[in-house]
């Protein structure tokens, strides 16, 4: 038997801005709080289905180095450019880490500079 990924932990200066963006990205909902310094958002049915879980936990500053990590995020509903006019409405913002301009991707950060990409493939709701 294999592990699945279950939460994503991204640690943040303000987890409440951070939830209403990524809830609005990804049609996710808060599911539990820990005070003012942890938000757990995911899905509508909740803890342990088919997506992961984020965490949002409060740092007052950012660790050292650059994230490893980023979030892959495709189109349900749409096509690439009118989710891309979405995100951007949305409050992320273009990042620039050295694309060509070639990709099928592009290149984004959230409200606190978290980068991550819209890719092209538009998925099927689940």
């Amino acid at each position: 038997m294999a592990c699945r990924i279950s939460e994503l932990v991204l640690g943040c200066r303000d987890p409440e801005v951070l939830a209403r963006f990524w809830c609005e990205v990804l049609d996710f909902v808060v599911l539990d709080r820990e005070g003012d310094d942890c938000i757990e958002i995911g899905p509508r049915e909740g803890f342990g289905g088919p997506q992961p879980t984020i965490i949002l936990s409060r740092r007052d500053e950012p660790e050292p180095g650059k994230t490893r990590l980023h979030i892959d995020v495709n189109p349900t509903d749409r096509d690439q450019d009118a989710e891309l006019e979405r995100l951007l409405k949305l409050g992320a913002r273009p990042a620039d880490i050295g694309q060509t301009g070639e990709e099928q991707w592009h290149v984004l950060a959230d409200p606190e500079g978290n980068e991550f990409c819209l890719l092209k493939a538009r998925l099927n709701p689940l």
